[in-house]
């Protein structure tokens, strides 16, 4: 049975602050990496066990999938009734920044 996927506020707000930036640099990049994102969550929703360990966190249950083509990656949690997406983090942000994300 396929678990809902739930995408948290912050982690749509991430998304839509780089959009907003790749769009600005070349008209239709934005719009790209939004579908590079959009894979890559479709990629979690069909096997949430594909993400390797998230960096920063003792937990195996927290995990990433990189997004292809840009350097950014999906970090998720697979919780019993849901996959939760905690955040869509750049790279080279200090790692594990989102963890006041994880459901209590």
């Amino acid at each position: 049975m396929k678990l809902p996927l739930r995408i948290s506020e912050e982690a749509e707000a991430e998304m839509a602050d780089a959009t907003r930036w790749y769009e600005q640099q070349r008209i239709g990049l934005g719009l790209e990496f939004l579908a590079a994102v959009d894979a890559a969550i479709v990629r979690i929703e069909e096997n949430p066990r594909i993400g390797s360990r998230a960096l920063g966190v003792e937990d195996d249950d927290i995990r990433r999938i990189f997004v292809r083509r840009f350097p950014y990656h999906v970090v998720y949690i697979e919780l019993p009734d849901r996959v939760q997406i905690l955040a869509v983090a750049h790279d080279r942000r200090r790692p594990a920044y989102w963890v006041g994300r994880l459901p209590s």
